[in-house]
């Protein structure tokens, strides 16, 4: 069944490349314009060094921020789902958060606190945590009423109900916000390298094309796609350990 599942996209992604490969090869096109995926695989391997330098601190980046939002968003969630006043309070405020385009923010935050690693974090949680938040709240209130008045009839506490059930609970629709998330990081990162960095895949774009290497900045877009995917294979790796019920059923379907 898995190598079922991997062979289809595998076989999709080839024939694009072949395709790809094809149509530069025929069309004649400059490498300067478009490259083929085979000179792409060059530049790769001739500038492993470089694309490690600059892959190094998005990597950083991405984990830093990406936990610190994780942690931020749980404790945003708790608040609100206890506090009904906190929720009415912070919850439209967040809504409206997102309406707010990061491309305008960004490039303050990095005048705001320069061009070290506080900043790119900053862009991560702003990025990543609505999704974390809303999924987050949404599973605290997926179990039923009757399911919690049981457990009160029973002499359960609300805390208790809280991390008994509705906790519980809420995990499938944690990891669903995770991984959606996720796939957020590391183009917060990047984009926040963007517009003020000194080093990391971002900038490391803006300098090829500034140099015409479109080569080099696909290599950019390779590893940066490889990062989100290692990330989201991460994150389901951490909710089948978490919740392997949860993984089974759905495996079955």
């Amino acid at each position: 069944m898995t190598l079922r599942r991997v062979a289809l996209p595998l076989a999709l992604v080839a024939g694009l490349l072949v395709s790809w490969e094809a149509y530069v090869a025929v069309s004649g096109i400059s490498p300067l314009i478009l490259p083929s995926p085979s000179r792409i695989v060059t530049a790769l391997i001739d500038f492993r060094a470089l694309a490690l330098t600059h892959t190094i601190p998005t990597l950083v980046e991405t984990v830093v921020g990406f936990s610190v939002s994780v942690v931020a968003a749980a404790g945003a969630a708790i608040a609100m789902d206890q506090a009904p006043a906190v929720r009415r309070a912070v919850y439209p405020l967040l809504v409206g958060s997102q309406t707010v385009p990061i491309v305008a923010i960004a490039p303050l935050i990095v005048i705001w606190f320069g061009f070290g690693l506080l900043p790119k974090i900053l862009v991560i949680v702003l990025v990543t945590f609505f999704p974390i938040v809303v999924s987050l709240l949404d599973g605290f209130a997926s179990p039923s009423a009757d399911a919690s008045d049981l457990l009160r009839t029973m002499g359960a506490s609300e805390r208790q109900v809280f991390t008994k059930l509705r906790l519980p609970a809420a995990l499938p629709s944690f990891f669903t916000g995770l991984r959606i998330a996720a796939t957020y990081a590391v183009v917060g990162a990047i984009f926040a390298e963007y517009v003020g960095a000194f080093e990391g895949l971002g900038i490391w774009m803006q300098l090829s094309r500034n140099a015409f290497r479109a080569d080099l900045v696909f290599v950019a877009i390779f590893i940066a796609t490889l990062l989100s995917f290692a990330l989201f294979l991460f994150v389901g790796r951490l909710e089948r350990a978490a919740i392997p019920w949860y993984a089974e059923s759905r495996r079955g379907r």
